[in-house]
């Protein structure tokens, strides 16, 4: 199994600044807003009220309750508390999915790029990874066409994210309806839909396959508080689907780790209660990075970049670099000049080879202006 490409980068990056470097980090898909105020008092008080005890492996009911509302308000799906399971991050979701659902030898199909996670914990769970190759001319998305071609009688399930990391691709309800036209014709597939950063979204509308009649006893929706309440420690995401599903995910969790921590999930109540609104001045921030970030770019030779909806990433093609030689190091592929950035520039970002797709270097915005703008300035002249 590899490691995280993204928390190897950030490991980098940390050793470099024990050493004394001034380096930026741009390559953790964290948020730098602080929690929300009103999230942190729900903390507190579920501290001085005494929650300390084991959890339920699924989740407090009354978190349950909150997920069901949150999906009901949010994304227009319903569903019974029996088809909620709280897990310890949104991660832990996806593995405890792969590890009921998949046999070995069941292929996985990921439209790439995608999260680094996704293929190793297919592989961890007996499953093989078959890519579903894009490129940044067609934003990165998939079609029908290029799904048909991927399906074979051994593949089990697709996971995607919408908005995608790390491409920040958003998939209209119109280009999930046909490829779900697709998948009706494949009964024992199962989507997996990793929803994570739902409301960082600037297209202002949020599709999910789950919404479609035909795809809702098929489809699991992943989802999470680390991205939009900026709450990536307290480790809390869920799920909604299918009640078997639920039911073997609830199984395999109580015998890996139990139920996620008491005080998140009391926060997390909390949260999922309160209007999307609240979270807006985020969203509205991480618009305006992105228009700052891809100004920068532009000015620098060789980087070509779509204009990612949603997430907080740029996922540039820079293969422009490729076989050439820069202050003495040979560019050979996207690890390579994602390293040359890192020792010549200071900046920490994160390969493409580890999202699928080599030609390209993902880079994180969720970070202050000031920072974006100095990181831009070494990226640039590290290369002209």
């Amino acid at each position: 199994m590899a490691t995280s490409a993204t928390l190897a980068m950030a490991a980098k990056a940390r050793e470099l600044r024990n050493e004394g470097k001034d380096i930026i980090g741009l390559s953790l898909g964290e948020p730098d807003f602080n929690v929300p105020e009103f999230v942190k008092e729900a903390a507190i008080r579920a501290v001085n009220e005494n929650y300390h005890s084991y959890t339920p492996v699924d989740g407090y009911a009354d978190l349950k309750q909150a997920v069901i509302t949150k999906f009901k308000r949010d994304n227009h799906l319903t569903y019974s508390p029996s088809q909620i399971v709280v897990s310890t991050g949104a991660k832990q979701s996806l593995a405890n999915l792969a590890m009921v659902l998949l046999n070995e030898g069941d292929e996985v199909l990921l439209p790439a790029p995608y999260w680094v996670s996704y293929s190793d914990i297919s592989k961890l769970a007996g499953g093989v990874p078959v890519e579903i190759p894009t490129s940044i001319d067609s934003d990165f998305k998939i079609t029908p066409e290029s799904l048909e071609a991927a399906i074979t009688p051994k593949t089990k399930m697709m996971i995607y994210s919408s908005p995608c990391n790390p491409s920040g691709t958003v998939y209209s309800k119109e280009e999930l309806r046909a490829l779900a036209d697709v998948l009706v014709n494949y009964p024992d597939i199962i989507v997996v839909s990793d929803e994570i950063y739902e409301h960082i979204n600037f297209t202002e509308t949020h599709a999910s396959m789950a919404t479609f009649e035909d795809m809702y006893d098929r489809t699991v929706v992943v989802n999470g508080v680390s991205k939009a309440y900026s709450m990536t420690g307290w480790r809390i995401g869920y799920i909604g689907g299918p009640e078997w599903i639920a039911r073997a995910c609830n199984k395999m969790q109580g015998q890996i780790t139990s139920g996620a921590n008491c005080i998140a999930q009391r926060a997390t109540i909390t949260a999922l209660e309160s209007s999307p609104s609240k979270i807006q001045f985020m969203v509205d921030a991480f618009k305006e990075r992105r228009t700052l970030i891809l100004d920068l770019l532009a000015e620098i030779p060789g980087f070509k970049t779509n204009i990612p909806q949603g997430a907080f990433y740029v996922f540039p093609d820079i293969s422009y670099y490729f076989g050439k030689t820069l202050s003495g190091t040979t560019i050979h592929n996207a690890s390579n000049f994602s390293l040359y950035l890192l020792e010549n520039a200071n900046v920490a970002t994160v390969t493409g080879e580890a999202f699928g797709d080599p030609n390209c270097i993902r880079i994180s915005y969720a970070a202050s202006e000031e920072n974006i703008v100095e990181a831009l300035k070494r990226i640039k002249e590290a290369l002209v």
